[in-house]
């Protein structure tokens, strides 16, 4: 099945844009919820097993995910979703260090983000061959399913933030990336959808 994670949670310090000039403010936890709530509406539609992670506001500890999604076993994928800070512009998509089923998977999610974003950045690392960037970030490394994070724009650069995260237009394209990928990587790896 696949294991939708909406990072952090209402209490999670600094993940929120700058107040911008009319008033309006991105929480992150509000984002990565909403972006998985789309995501899992239409992979219900395609008939694809899918768990909320989290399906609360609350913070859940980076520990206590990582048993929650264990869990459910090796055979299956997990997507934790954020949006990105840091002053940057594009996404960009994490695996764990090393080798992994999670770099051949990535692609396909880099590939969908492109076809749907065409005009904006992906941020790559190609050193390793492929353009994820790995990190030990615990929701991907200490998971034993394949995993990948995605990082949606960055929320304190005005333009992305404004036109893009806290738009309905911008998070209906954000979800739909990720179900195409989903639906691609169905195809190339069914052991991971079986129920």
């Amino acid at each position: 099945m696949i294991i939708l994670d909406p990072g952090h949670g209402k209490e999670t310090k600094g993940k929120r844009s700058p107040i911008w000039n009319d008033g309006s403010q991105l929480f992150e936890y509000e984002f990565n919820r909403s972006i998985v709530k789309r995501i899992k509406d239409i992979l219900h539609l395609h008939n694809i097993s899918c768990h909320v992670l989290v399906d609360n506001l609350e913070d859940v500890s980076l520990t206590d995910r990582v048993v929650m999604a264990n869990v459910f076993g090796k055979n299956n994928l997990l997507i934790s979703v954020h949006a990105n800070a840091g002053g940057g512009t594009g996404c960009e998509f994490f695996t764990s260090k090393g080798e992994t089923k999670s770099d051949k998977i990535v692609t396909v999610f880099g590939e969908e983000y492109k076809k749907e974003f065409p005009d904006e950045k992906l941020r790559t690392d190609y050193s390793d061959g492929d353009l994820d960037k790995e990190a030990n970030f615990t929701i991907i490394s200490k998971t034993i399913m394949p995993a990948v994070l995605t990082e949606n724009f960055f929320m304190d650069t005005e333009r992305e933030c404004r036109q893009i995260l806290m738009t309905n237009y911008g998070r209906e394209k954000i979800a739909n990336y990720h179900v195409k990928a989903i639906l691609r990587v169905y195809k190339m790896f069914p052991e991971l959808f079986k129920k």
